[in-house]
């Protein structure tokens, strides 16, 4: 099994009623919950970022900018980029795995509603009204959750965001498991997005110092939780040998 491989096939899901994981994997029960962890720890970050009013991540800025460029709700922007994005991961992989790209839809339907959800929780608590100062350290704290639940469910390498996962492809196939490059790469898109909006409307939305942030910490932040959180849960991949390093 490598990064371009199916996590959905018979051998995974046999592999949960084995004691022990197989090839050297960690125990599917154990990838579950980082999966679970993860998605939810993610939606509780961006639902701190979002109701902090400081600027959201890149991505999900530039989603903001495409809704309001085409009138279209937020959500069908968010969906539609995270199904395209899901697309060109197939690209970059150099193969189709459908399992694969069901699974990131799956990831975007659960990880939209667990974001309304925290969103609507720290709005009620008052979070968008306290001082500047306070938001701010909220909008930290939810920003460094991120790149720790990311961190989570890359490891676990069974289903994950499109965006995420773009970042994975890009670290093990192209960057030589530099994850900064990688996510930095990443970002540069949706930096991309919006600033065509910003030209075609002159306006823009959801980029405030929040966004500098996630964009200066959020790689950072996934290489220090790979390295000092969850222990015991490694990256669930067999390394495929760089693009780069390929002989054609």
């Amino acid at each position: 099994m490598d990064i371009c491989n199916s996590h959905f096939s018979l051998h995974v899901f046999l592999s949960f009623f084995k004691p022990k994981a197989r090839s050297g994997f960690d125990p599917l029960p154990r990838r579950l919950a980082a999966l679970t962890f993860g998605l939810v720890l993610n939606a509780f970050g961006n639902g701190i970022t979002i109701s902090s009013n400081i600027g959201t991540a890149p991505w999900g800025a530039s989603e903001v900018n495409l809704a309001h460029i085409f009138h279209t709700s937020i959500a069908l922007a968010m969906f539609l980029t995270g199904f395209l994005v899901a697309v060109i991961n197939q690209l970059l992989m150099r193969r189709f795995d459908l399992p694969r790209f069901l699974g990131e839809v799956v990831f975007i339907t659960c990880f939209s509603y667990f974001i309304n959800l925290f969103t609507s929780l720290f709005s009620a608590l008052g979070l968008p009204d306290l001082p500047l100062p306070w938001r701010l350290v909220a909008g930290l704290l939810g920003i460094m959750t991120l790149g720790c639940s990311i961190s989570f469910y890359q490891r676990a390498n069974l289903i994950m965001h499109p965006n995420d996962d773009t970042t994975n492809i890009l670290r093990f196939m192209y960057c030589k498991n530099k994850v900064v490059r990688a996510q930095l790469i990443n970002f540069s898109v949706p930096l991309l997005l919006t600033g065509i909006c910003w030209l075609a409307t002159g306006k823009v939305y959801a980029v405030n110092i929040g966004t500098l942030l996630c964009l200066l910490i959020n790689g950072p932040m996934i290489a220090l939780a790979d390295q000092h959180l969850w222990h015991n849960l490694h990256h669930n991949i067999a390394l495929p040998k760089a693009i780069s390093d390929r002989v054609e």
